[in-house]
């Protein structure tokens, strides 16, 4: 039904307004009286089998919605009914901004892929906090970042002010540094100033009556010398994980139309399914499972999400493979999962 109708039907359209309308249509039919229900029963697998206790958090099932889709936290509880185990809003900025110019969203249909520049838009942390008070109890991560005007020496600044602003409100915080799509962010992933990040975050977290789990979300890109210095800076901070991965800039082995290819921006979706195991793998054996790791990247079908798992992740989040496949890929993977 997804696939052949619906989905038929919204990628006609521009991909950024199809976000933007889809929002708007998944709000409208959750008023209506029961339908928050009804979709509840068709999508969600009540099983406690299914649940994971992850870095001192309880998780319904393993599958989220990955940071990106609901940027600004409008609309967790209502996609929250799909049956996403947890919901990952963001990347949040101090500040509110715009993000890149348009066209920054694009389409690779052939690829199953999407390539995105979109630059942290965002309404800023404070707007986001005032719809998260509204939760009906989703269990939350709150991905943050740094505004764009913001120069890297000044990065903890930032990151500092949504970490406070969201603590009460969030259940897991993601540091994310590996955006290709923010000028210079990816050089916060350096040793040095990651390890100053993140242990500036943790002497907060530190500070407070009970801590949150803090967690780094990683490039597809890293070297393998690179993803040893990240092992390195998580044993060093004591952050509670990874999530790996982020979106790819690499554009090997694509089957897409070259004006798409030649588009900048970050590639999420199919092609990076791979990569994003790899990296998993690597960390989990690396380290030797010190750490939990969330995979994410090029899971469309719920096999994609046993490999991840299979390969050391503890959890798996969605975005490309929910905007492909559907709703239905949430109840897949728990089935494919409570089958095993």
């Amino acid at each position: 039904m997804y696939k052949l109708l619906v989905r038929s039907i919204l990628f006609g359209f521009d991909p950024e307004n199809v976000h933007h309308f889809t929002f708007k249509m998944i709000r409208f039919f959750s008023k209506i009286p029961l339908m928050s229900s009804i979709i509840r029963g068709v999508y969600h697998t009540n099983n406690s089998k299914l649940e994971r206790e992850v870095f001192g958090l309880k998780f319904k099932n393993p599958v989220g919605l990955a940071a990106g889709f609901d940027k600004d936290a409008k609309l967790f509880n209502e996609l929250s009914d799909f049956g996403f185990g947890f919901v990952e809003i963001g990347t949040l900025t101090p500040k509110p901004q715009e993000g890149n110019p348009k066209k920054r969203l694009f389409r690779l249909k052939k690829d199953s892929a999407i390539i995105n520049r979109m630059g942290f838009n965002n309404g800023g942390v404070e707007n986001a906090v005032k719809r998260l008070k509204k939760n009906k109890g989703v269990l939350i991560g709150g991905n943050i970042g740094k505004n764009k005007i913001t120069p890297n020496e000044n990065a903890v600044e930032d990151y500092t002010i949504c970490f406070d602003a969201l603590f009460d409100h969030v259940d897991y915080f993601v540091v994310n540094v590996s955006s290709p799509n923010t000028p210079n962010l990816r050089a916060l992933q350096d040793k040095e100033p990651l390890t100053k990040l993140l242990k500036t975050l943790q002497e907060k977290n530190l500070q407070r009556p009970s801590q949150k789990p803090i967690l780094l979300k990683i490039a597809p890109d890293l070297t393998d010398e690179q993803l040893l210095d990240i092992i390195e800076i998580i044993k060093e901070t004591k952050i509670a994980g990874v999530i790996a991965t982020n979106t790819t800039i690499s554009r090997e082995g694509l089957k897409s139309e070259s004006v798409l290819l030649n588009e900048t921006g970050g590639l999420s979706g199919k092609p990076l399914a791979v990569r994003s195991t790899e990296v998993i793998r690597f960390l989990s054996e690396k380290s030797n499972k010190a750490f939990p790791i969330i995979g994410v990247g090029g899971i469309h079908s719920a096999q994609d999400a046993i490999e991840k798992l299979e390969a050391g992740a503890s959890l798996v989040q969605l975005y490309t493979g929910f905007i492909y496949e559907g709703p239905k890929l949430i109840k897949d993977i728990n089935k494919a999962i409570l089958n095993q």
